[in-house]
């Protein structure tokens, strides 16, 4: 037989209109008898109508986090840390009344599919939506993100952008934490330039998205501000954030300049494969050529030898992202934080020998 709201009231000894207060935590009720509620929740396995409690409130108790690639530790970490804030206290009773259901999509980079999921989240009237990783600078897809997420933000949604700068000419976000990517690179390849580099390879995110631009924002600054600044798209090879296109940019500026004596990779994976490539050409890290990566992704310190890199307090700003989204922070005031970073300095990196 099917408990209801009524059976759990009176097991409770209190109105159905209490429980119901309790269930959707929108009404303060005394600790003792939201308690109460929350036993004979348990006792009797009630289990509360979601899409009928979705319809009577403006939003359901589901929640979206976007992710370009699950499985990359920088978009896993931050969405591993906004869940645990979204599913509730993590003791696995699951009778808080106020925990969401967190939905991980995976937009594989695809601005369409980014859009797609919103829709969807939309139609699910979705509490919140978790944006996660750098946006795609294209006008036409910034104008199609503004409208979507202002419709979602008129249906009640809150939503958080997370290690993404704000979108330009919208106010439908509640919170955009981002990194300081431009920062964190100027200050890794000045660490190169006192080191005595004057040569240093980049090989850079793909062309069309805003890490990307801040990144070699950042790198340009610090050679321009020390005389170095020339022909930077010689030494600049643009490419996908993965292992294999660090593999082959890097092979393509070894070609290029023969004389580069560091490499700064878009992130640590992408450093990755740099390392392989100037091993595969015989040569020795950080003795011949110097490698420096961005994220501090946990392999980043196991690395041989361990990659200098810039850290991104990936987790805290996952976390952070959470809470917003579930309105147990306040947001920054002006809606923006930035996110500072932190520059790592390892083995991956030494003075150049010739």
């Amino acid at each position: 037989m099917t408990v209801t709201l009524a059976d759990v009231a009176a097991r409770a000894r209190v109105s159905p209109a209490t429980v119901s207060r309790v269930l959707n935590g929108n009404y303060p009720v005394a600790s003792s008898t939201r308690e109460r509620v929350l036993r004979a929740v348990d006792d009797l396995d009630y289990v509360l109508n979601g899409p009928a409690s979705s319809l009577a409130a403006a939003t359901s108790d589901l929640v979206g986090i976007l992710v370009n690639d699950i499985a990359d530790p920088f978009f896993g970490i931050m969405a591993g840390a906004a869940q645990s804030e979204i599913g509730g206290p993590g003791d696995g009773s699951g009778r808080g009344g106020g925990e969401k259901l967190a939905v991980v999509c995976n937009t594989g980079g695809s601005p369409e599919r980014e859009l797609t999921y919103l829709t969807l989240l939309q139609r699910q009237r979705a509490a919140a939506v978790v944006l996660t990783g750098g946006a795609l600078e294209d006008p036409a897809h910034q104008a199609a993100m503004a409208v979507k997420l202002s419709k979602l933000a008129d249906a009640g949604t809150r939503i958080i952008f997370c290690g993404r700068p704000p979108l330009p000419d919208s106010d439908a976000v509640v919170a955009s934490l981002a990194f300081d990517n431009r920062g964190g690179a100027r200050r890794l390849t000045e660490h190169l330039i006192a080191l005595g580099h004057r040569r240093i390879g980049y090989v850079a995110g793909p062309l069309e998205r805003t890490t990307t631009r801040h990144r070699l924002e950042g790198h340009r600054e610090a050679m321009k501000a020390a005389g170095l600044y020339g022909d930077e798209e010689s030494v600049t090879v643009h490419g996908p954030y993965d292992r294999s296109s660090g593999y082959d940019a890097t092979l393509e500026l070894l070609r290029r300049e023969p004389e580069v004596t560091a490499v700064v990779a878009a992130n640590d994976t992408v450093a990755l494969g740099a390392c392989a490539a100037v091993r595969d050409r015989g040569l020795r890290i950080p003795e011949d050529v110097s490698v420096a990566g961005f994220d501090d992704l946990p392999f980043s310190v196991d690395a041989v030898p361990a990659l200098t890199t810039v850290r991104l307090p990936l987790f805290e700003a996952g976390a952070r992202a959470g809470r917003l989204a579930m309105g147990k922070e306040t947001p920054p005031v002006g809606g923006v934080a930035t996110i500072e970073a932190e520059l790592m300095e390892r083995g991956s990196t030494a003075a150049p020998a010739r």
